[in-house]
């Protein structure tokens, strides 16, 4: 998944109001960037970061940058923007790159399912059951190479893993997919410590037969694009 216009850099000022965040670009000109991220995004809003803007001119958007990365300046990149997973994923299910999904050639997204809710993929093909896919963004990263999973109390997921246990109990395959939006990471965890609610419902989904699975991306200022299976 490409960045449709070029990434502007600039240094953090602050975020908050959770969707706004005070950016100094590299002119000098200070400017406010919606941030497409209701978590905590510990870790990855201290003043004075390097991140990357999206600028756009869409005359019905009130703000005219959008947040998309952090740079740790090391060589490594992690991606702010929670839409980003489920537009980088489809692009990678609509080719085929997904090993564990590629022989299902019907890719919806936003299918409405459970109590109230949207599944992020329904994928379906002739002779196999319809398979349920939960896209999860992953930013999280207390241990050098781990990558956790929530950044904060997340009831809304909690409440997914349990209707992609029901999913299963009526004969369908269910998948929580885990997309780790950073570079510098080859494994993924549950933050029991954040959110226990959270590690209960991941533990009753997984014995329920719900499949985890866990990828990495490659992300640079040109896009995101799916990565490789990492270890859960």
């Amino acid at each position: 998944m490409q960045f449709p216009t070029p990434l502007i850099p600039g240094r953090l000022i602050q975020r908050y109001k959770r969707f706004l965040a005070d950016v100094t670009l590299d002119d000098g000109q200070e400017v406010t960037a919606h941030c497409a991220n209701p978590g905590s995004m510990m870790g990855l809003a201290v003043p004075g970061t390097k991140v990357w803007l999206e600028p756009n001119d869409d005359p019905k958007k009130k703000l005219k940058y959008g947040w998309r990365l952090v740079d740790h300046e090391n060589g490594h990149f992690t991606g702010v923007d929670t839409s980003v997973p489920n537009r980088a994923l489809k692009a990678a299910l609509m080719a085929g790159q997904v090993v564990e999904f590629k022989d299902y050639p019907t890719v919806r997204p936003e299918v409405k399912y459970g109590e109230k809710s949207r599944i992020d993929f329904l994928l379906s093909a002739e002779g196999k059951p319809d398979t349920y896919v939960e896209v999860k963004s992953v930013t999280l990263s207390r241990q050098p190479g781990l990558a956790e999973f929530p950044d904060s109390v997340t009831a809304r997921g909690a409440k997914h893993l349990a209707e992609l246990a029901k999913v299963v109990g009526q004969g369908h395959r269910a998948v929580l997919f885990y997309l780790v939006q950073r570079t510098d990471c080859d494994r993924v965890a549950v933050a029991e410590d954040i959110d226990p609610t959270y590690a209960q419902a991941f533990r009753e989904a997984q014995n329920a037969g719900v499949e985890i699975i866990a990828y990495d991306t490659r992300i640079s200022p040109a896009g995101v694009e799916i990565g490789r299976m990492i270890s859960i």
